[in-house]
């Protein structure tokens, strides 16, 4: 089976390349959202929806002819033409969750982007002939050659690449890339996760990772910068400065949070045939006292992972209800007992059997998982998962930041 995957990399622009680049967002952002106000003026209007076609032809087309947009044709065509993807996918999106045929939360009609937009982006596809040379650079159509630090060779060829520039001013480029199932060796064991905020992972076989809290061990300076942002006059150029320091903070801390992820969840997918983990609802939860905690163990992103890694190593990887009741079901009688406060950590069942809560709802998990490939009565693999932003990312600075960071806190 075929994984799609991303792999990330620095790029560092020479000053020249960055005007280019912001020439080439401002475009893309321009084509973006004439083509929105068109289709928001023919639905005013009472016309008919404007076909993707029609749209290109009026907004890319023509429009260049204009004086108003001569400079569209300064940029690569193929950007243009991305952007206006991205806003049929937003409409298409949009439409099949009002529709019913989109499961999950309601989407919201696509918006206006703006110039002062934390995360700008545009994408090359193979029409663009964007190419990777000899001596390691990236060549981009009308920006030249850029320098990129590679810090792992790509496994295939790939299919585009996005040229991002993030919140604190770093330029990233995102391959996306179609990789073969890499199989790693049959192995016999099976792990249910409950994962948790004292610590972040306990594995059915009663090994439990502390959980790191990256954002609260960098409160301290976060602090400290957002009160030194808060002191500069508003427009001033040192208030510039001081947003692309509050920036980078938060970068580092994400960038520090997402290496050590790899990591863990890479070890539990060599380790382990079977990976189950409970559906937790991570929206509720970041509604609650305990949304800083919630945000800061970043489970989703983690699970994430669990789930492209076990496509691609050829592990089997389940969720479990998240209303099964596995921390008040007795892992030995199987009981259901009453709801228990969050300061219970261990409990002991009429049966006889004491339990560590976590230890217990991990064992619960793990059964449950199996129960539920038993009555399939096949072990089922994982369905092709979809390319992952940030998700096949290594910086050798950020691997190194990261081993200091969590130094004397316990992995596994």
């Amino acid at each position: 089976m075929r994984v799609q995957l991303r792999y990330n990399y620095r790029l560092y622009p020479t000053p020249g390349q960055q005007q280019l680049l912001a020439q080439a967002f401002g475009c893309a952002r321009v084509v973006f959202n004439d083509g929105l106000r068109a289709r928001q003026q023919a639905r005013e209007n009472g016309d008919t929806y404007v076909s993707d076609g029609d749209l290109s032809k009026q907004v890319i087309t023509n429009a260049k002819t204009t004086p108003e947009r001569a400079w569209l044709g300064e940029v690569s065509s193929v950007v243009l033409q991305q952007a206006l993807a991205d806003l049929n996918v937003a409409y298409r999106t949009f439409f099949a969750s009002i529709s019913g045929k989109r499961r999950g939360r309601k989407v919201a009609p696509p918006r206006f982007r703006s110039r002062k937009d934390s995360r700008q982006a545009i994408r090359f596809t193979k029409n663009a002939r964007f190419a990777v040379l000899v001596n390691g650079r990236l060549r981009l159509p009308k920006n030249g050659d850029v320098p990129v630090r590679w810090s792992r060779q790509l496994p295939a060829e790939p299919s585009s690449v996005t040229v991002i520039k993030d919140a604190g001013g770093r330029y990233f480029a995102s391959f996306v890339v179609q990789t073969t199932d890499e199989p790693l060796p049959a192995t016999v064991s099976e792990v249910g996760i409950d994962l948790g905020l004292t610590h972040f992972a306990v594995l059915s076989d009663g090994t439990k990772v502390t959980a790191p809290k990256f954002l609260r061990r960098a409160a301290r300076k976060l602090r400290r910068l957002q009160q030194d942002l808060s002191r500069k006059q508003r427009g001033s150029q040192n208030r510039k400065k001081a947003v692309v320091k509050v920036a980078r903070a938060h970068a580092r801390v994400a960038d520090t949070r997402r290496d050590w992820q790899h990591k863990l969840s890479t070890a539990i997918i060599r380790d382990n045939q079977a990976v189950y983990v409970e559906d937790l609802c991570v929206v509720g939860l970041g509604r609650t006292r305990l949304a800083k905690s919630v945000h800061d163990a970043g489970w989703a992103a983690f699970t994430a992972m669990l789930e492209y890694k076990a496509a691609q190593y050829g592990r089997t990887y389940a969720k479990v209800d998240r209303f099964f009741p596995s921390t008040r079901m007795c892992s030995d009688c199987g009981r259901i007992n009453e709801k228990m406060a969050l300061d219970v950590r261990s409990w002991t069942c009429p049966c006889g059997s004491t339990h560590d809560r976590d230890v217990n709802a991990a064992i619960n998990i793990k059964a449950a998982g199996r129960a539920d490939f038993n009555d399939r009565g096949v072990q089922v693999r994982p369905a092709p998962v979809p390319a992952q932003r940030d998700e096949a990312v290594i910086h050798p600075s950020v691997a190194a930041n990261s081993a200091r960071s969590v130094e004397g806190i316990s992995v596994l």
